[in-house]
């Protein structure tokens, strides 16, 4: 399967339209693609917000700015899809239920995207694993995001489970200031690194 067919495809799919349009949001989907062959990063996150759905760009919002100060890169290394690719575990914005709260990537798109995806874009040297859902796929196991990032050490300088660099787990960071202290420098090292 080559790139160019995956890319039309992916963009193509409407496998959620039922599931969306019953959302609190009531929104089409928007698959959001931002790779290609060749990149040297994977990040592999969670799922577009609404602003990125809106966007059409990845981490378009203020986790995107987290992100990239962990990574120790600027917009515009972070945007060069030669360089990093940006798989999320589903495509496309998966709505808010009708709490307002953020739904959960459907299983559905990894399930059917995600081994086309990395057979497509294979050679990375540094992967980085954003949350639960992108952890549990690529990590297996049944370990909890905390105990997968603080094991960081386990599986550097290939991979970095990291937590999603949302406002929401901003209390997180301060419960654990390990992350910033031990892993993050680390991490930016292994990105200047790979970069060069």
């Amino acid at each position: 399967m080559d790139f160019e067919r995956l890319h039309s495809d992916l963009s193509a799919c409407r496998i959620c339209a039922e599931r969306f349009a019953a959302t609190a949001t009531a929104h089409r989907p928007n698959p959001v693609l931002w790779f290609q062959p060749g990149a040297r990063i994977l990040i592999a996150s969670q799922a577009p917000g609404m602003r990125v759905h809106h966007a059409n760009t990845p981490f378009w919002d203020q986790s995107g700015k987290r992100l990239r100060d962990w990574m120790g890169v600027d917009e515009a290394t972070f945007y060069d899809r030669s360089r990093v690719a940006i798989v999320p575990m589903a495509f496309c914005f998966p709505g808010y239920d009708a709490k307002g709260s953020d739904l959960p990537p459907p299983k559905v798109c990894a399930e059917t995207w995600r081994a086309r995806a990395m057979a497509v874009l294979e050679g990375f040297e540094l992967t980085l694993l954003i949350g639960g859902y992108a952890q549990g796929w690529h990590m297996g196991g049944r370990l909890s995001v905390t105990e997968r990032v603080a094991g960081w050490r386990d599986h550097a300088p290939a991979v970095f489970p990291l937590p999603h660099p949302s406002w929401r787990n901003t209390a997180w960071l301060k419960k654990n200031p390990w992350f910033e202290a031990e892993l993050l420098p680390v991490l930016r090292d292994r990105v200047q690194e790979v970069l060069r």
